[in-house]
């Protein structure tokens, strides 16, 4: 049974625009993902921390999603999440990627589906959201 959090619908996340995101990870996590897109079918960027989830531990795999089709899997090893510790993430949007910055770590995945404005953003799995802000 997947969480799910709060739901962003209109957004307006636009090319050197940031959204940024703090809160609460599980005691005993498993995974948590945030989905950055035009809505719930057209994900820009699939964003998901994997403590120990389908084969991955401590892994973030990012992907895109175009309806029902996933892309490539992008993995980055860095991995500053603990469980039961607090999580911030900025997300920048650039014109062709979108920059993650997390603690002491920054990594970009690129726009595939050439979105102008990221509208949608939510969250699901081990984590509470505190604060969504974005300039």
């Amino acid at each position: 049974h997947v969480l799910q959090g709060p739901v962003c619908t209109n957004l307006g996340l636009k090319p050197g625009q940031r959204l940024t995101v703090k809160g609460k990870i599980a005691p005993n996590a498993k995974s948590f993902v945030m989905n950055l897109g035009k809505d719930a079918t057209l994900l820009g960027l699939h964003f998901n921390p994997r403590f120990d989830a389908h084969g991955d531990v401590n892994t973030i795999v990012c992907n895109s999603k175009k309806v029902e089709d996933w892309g490539a899997e992008h993995r980055e090893t860095v991995f500053p999440f603990q469980k039961g510790g607090t999580a911030e993430i900025t997300f920048s949007v650039n014109q062709n990627d979108v920059t993650v910055h997390l603690p002491g770590h920054q990594f970009t995945f690129p726009n595939r589906l050439n979105l102008s404005v990221f509208d949608y953003f939510d969250t699901q799995g081990d984590f509470t959201l505190q604060s969504i802000s974005w300039e």
